[in-house]
């Protein structure tokens, strides 16, 4: 029996570096995953399509490890990068895009993720399970993007 936990973050900034170099990190799925806290292994396993496998978080004796597989696309035109879930791999489906447009002063970004992460316990311990599991994604991702700003020299006050 397995718990699914949804996820859905979405987060809005601007960066100080121009677009170009904001778009070469991003759409560079090895580049950006690098400032990623806890990746265990990101493994390339056809074009454009990767895996990842995240540390394992719990205790010695109840632990999970996420492990998921998206396919992107980017367009330099329309400044995205879009990821689509990868069905049959892992524990977990994720999606979700970059959306970048120039502004005045440095690049304006749109992040938005979601998916759900089956955890393999049961069903009864979902009200104390699901919270957790969000919390630490949600920990992750903030760090992640916080790692992006400080790679692209800071956030326009």
């Amino acid at each position: 029996m397995a718990i699914t936990v949804a996820i859905d973050l979405g987060y809005e900034f601007t960066v100080k570096a121009g677009m170009d170099d904001v778009f070469a990190v991003l759409s560079h799925v090895p580049t950006s995953a690098s400032f990623f806290p806890k990746v265990d292994a990101l493994t390339e396993i056809a074009k454009d399509t990767y895996r990842w496998e995240m540390a394992k978080v719990g205790t010695a004796q109840v632990n999970i490890q996420t492990v998921y597989a998206s396919k992107y696309t980017s367009d330099r035109k329309k400044g995205t990068v879009v990821w689509v879930p990868v069905k049959g791999e892992g524990n977990a489906q994720v999606g979700g895009h970059w959306k970048l447009k120039a502004g005045k002063q440095g690049t304006e970004i749109e992040f938005k993720v979601g998916g759900t992460v089956d955890v393999p316990l049961p069903g009864l311990m979902k009200a104390i399970v699901a919270p957790v599991v969000s919390s630490e994604f949600e920990k992750l991702v903030d760090k992640y993007i916080a790692n992006l700003i400080k790679k692209f020299g800071g956030e326009v006050e």
